[in-house]
């Protein structure tokens, strides 16, 4: 996903199949940028932002690209910010896509200036949709960061087209990988956010992260299996690897250079783990 600034070519490597140990490379949605202006000069990158796809700094990651494994049938979604730009969500609809995630909020100060916009007009294409939110660990607690997400997005309706919203929580795009928390401090954090959000919504929290991070931040921590679907990003061509601590997977990023029509450049593409029955019993969850 995007952080509020553009990251810079180095360190954008995915980790592929097989190679447990390397670092992922997240796709590009949605980290934020300044809400009202324009993004700033780039920060030291970390591995992985969701919705930067259309940043055209930003060079193809380690196994980017439309990966068949991912692209060929199943349920397909996208995940999108302001990086890129205006969309014409009725030709997304029209190319297949069933399901999004928008970014809305990052921190406990930032909101997505495309977020409502594109909120509201891919829920009038037929699409299910969501809001994520970009965790900013060395910012603010879990707990306050989580209740400004429900109150920017992050809440829900009851017309099951409503996607859980999403904790966003990757490498630091501007400093220490880990937010400089311990693994210990990095759990507490999280299991921080998912209750908040719990009791600000009443709904299930999804978890958007890689192997390598969540292994690396947490210690491959378990205390969310079961309680919190996981959304993966892995780029390979044959599946994702799991984080330590979860048995499955719930959503897919496969690549952050995916092609879809209504969207101008590159974007994350992402694959339901199910049919659309289970997209449905997931925005009602």
């Amino acid at each position: 996903m995007s952080p509020r600034r553009a990251p810079s070519p180095r360190r954008r490597r995915l980790v592929s199949a097989g190679v447990l140990g390397a670092c992922l490379t997240l796709a590009a949605g949605a980290t934020g940028y300044a809400s009202q202006g324009s993004p700033a000069d780039p920060p030291q990158d970390g591995p992985g932002y969701m919705g930067i796809s259309q940043d055209a700094a930003r060079p193809a990651a380690g196994g980017g690209g439309v990966h068949a494994a991912g692209s060929s049938g199943g349920v397909q979604g996208v995940d999108v910010s302001h990086w890129q730009g205006s969309i014409t969500w009725s030709k997304v609809r029209k190319a297949g896509i069933r399901f999004a995630w928008i970014k809305a909020t990052e921190g406990s100060d930032y909101r997505d200036s495309r977020f409502a916009g594109n909120y509201k007009k891919s829920h009038k294409a037929g699409l299910y949709r969501g809001a994520y939110h970009f965790a900013r660990p060395n910012s603010s607690s879990g707990a306050q960061q989580a209740k400004f997400f429900a109150k920017n997005g992050g809440h829900w309706s009851k017309n099951s087209r409503t996607l859980p919203g999403v904790l966003d929580i990757e490498a630091n795009p501007g400093g220490a990988t880990c937010y400089g928390k311990s693994a210990s401090a990095m759990r507490k954090w999280i299991k921080s956010f998912h209750s908040t959000y719990r009791k600000q919504t009443g709904r299930a929290l999804v978890v958007y992260t890689n192997p390598a991070w969540w292994n690396q931040c947490t210690g491959g921590w378990s205390g969310l299996k079961g309680k919190a679907p996981l959304w993966v990003a892995h780029w390979n061509n044959s599946g994702p690897s799991l984080p330590g601590g979860f048995s499955t997977w719930r959503v897919w990023q496969y690549t952050d250079s995916g092609k879809v029509n209504g969207i101008s450049g590159n974007t994350d593409r992402n694959k339901l783990n199910g049919k659309v029955a289970q997209l449905k019993k997931l925005a009602n969850s």
